[in-house]
């Protein structure tokens, strides 16, 4: 082995490599075993390969780990993981566990831990990274650090969740909200509930929007209906709007009444369209723009953070108002176009106007080929009186191309 220590939390997301180099798979979690007497003993990795499958790599196919990066012997079961009893996951189970210091000195909450190569090869927990209870009332004090050996401390089963929680959030935080959203699919229903309670009404916000049906439902019934309704008005739309669809009438109305007034008109309206239709995929929130504005105006407008790159691709222009449902749609421009035109040009002469916009009741078939046959990124949607009231988007229609399970679905080979 290149290193004879290791922390777990760093390993998370380190690309696993065959002997030939080729990457396989990435870390996701570390597993270890409780033993009668000493400290417990590592005995894979949880690895991700492609396809989202989860598999066990057992710690004897591992030949390296060093700089961010883990060897394996190339050997590889397929078969789906299946964690067993005696085994615990150390960032999904054991980090944020709460740990009392056997000196006397107090309790402390595990932040790492690292397993070490013994001489017989086994790898074993060696060392724990702890941090004791904050001191301070200010809410940007944290308490010390200090290191212990496994045979220091005594283990508190009854700890803190909500630290827990927080600790494998820390872990998880520069993870891409798709990235997590499949990290929480992994976790137990109660830890994954546990930890989608603890993240910050943005970050649950966009991860709802990565996760299956089911789960979402989970999520949401655990949120009272103010933090729900904080949550929702942060969604996409039309996300939002299939999320409620699938609530009780009696509670998505309840979280309705509490949301911003403009973004609940929006989600009331699409969920009286059927799911399989322009109106139950479109999102209310293109970006608008008169005829008259300039590239300059519109470039400012698709470079603002909170706009997403689908949404960025494409201008809609349109008689006033500008929100929808809007004025006369009159066309689109595209963002590339606009980079080929002086910042002064208007877009009335950029705008494409021979793509046809769909009517909200457009079945989902003829998107699915209107997209195909014009390598769409984004689809107009109008009323009866031409006026845009929404736009269809490429990632909504592989949502529902692609199969109900496919975020966990193993590959098939």
């Amino acid at each position: 082995m290149s290193a004879s220590r290791v922390f777990i939390a760093r390993l998370a997301g380190c690309g696993v490599f065959d002997p030939a180099g080729d990457r396989v798979g990435k870390v996701i979690d570390v597993l270890v075993a409780y033993r009668k007497s000493g400290s417990p003993k590592a005995t894979g990795m949880l690895v991700e390969i492609s396809g989202r499958r989860k598999v066990f790599v057992p710690i004897a196919r591992v030949t390296s780990i060093s700089a961010g990066q883990v060897i394996t012997t190339g050997l590889i079961d397929l078969r789906r993981f299946t964690q067993h009893g005696q085994e615990l996951r150390v960032i999904a189970q054991m980090l944020g566990r709460k740990v009392r210091l056997l000196d006397g000195t107090g309790s402390a909450n595990i932040e790492d831990l690292a397993i070490e190569q013994g001489k017989n090869k086994e790898w074993t927990v060696s060392e724990l990274f702890l941090r004791r209870p904050k001191t301070s009332a200010s809410p940007f004090a944290r308490g010390a650090t200090v290191f212990a050996s496994w045979e220091q401390i005594s283990e508190e089963h009854e700890g803190d969740e909500g630290q827990t929680a927080q600790q494998l959030i820390a872990t998880y935080s520069e993870l891409r909200p798709a990235d997590l959203a499949s990290a929480l699919l992994d976790l137990p229903d109660e830890r994954m509930l546990e930890v989608a309670e603890e993240l910050d009404d943005e970050r649950l916000a966009d991860v709802l929007e990565e996760l299956p049906e089911e789960e979402q439902i989970d999520i949401i019934a655990e949120l009272d209906d103010e933090r729900a309704a904080e949550v929702l008005d942060l969604m996409e739309p039309d996300d939002a709007a299939d999320l409620m669809a699938n609530l009780p009438e009696e509670r998505s109305e309840a979280i309705l009444d509490l949301m911003d007034e403009e973004e609940a008109e929006d989600i009331r309206m699409l969920m009286q369209f059927d799911e399989f239709t322009a109106g139950g995929l479109m999102t209310t929130e293109p970006i608008i723009c008169a005829a008259d504005a300039t590239v300059a105006e519109a470039m400012a407008m698709i470079r603002k953070k909170e706009v997403s790159p689908v949404l960025a691709a494409s201008v809609f222009v349109t008689l006033p108002p500008y929100e929808t449902a809007t004025g006369r749609y009159l066309g689109t421009v595209h963002f590339q176009k606009m980079l080929r035109y002086p910042p002064h040009e208007r877009l009335s002469v950029l705008l494409d106007v021979e793509l046809e916009p769909v009517k909200a009741d457009t079945h989902i078939s003829v998107i699915h080929r209107t997209f195909a046959n014009y390598n769409l990124v984004a689809l107009p949607v109008v009323d009866d009186e031409h006026r845009l009231i929404g736009v269809v988007t490429v990632d909504d229609v592989l949502d529902h191309l692609l199969p109900d399970d496919w975020r966990t679905e193993e590959e098939v080979h």
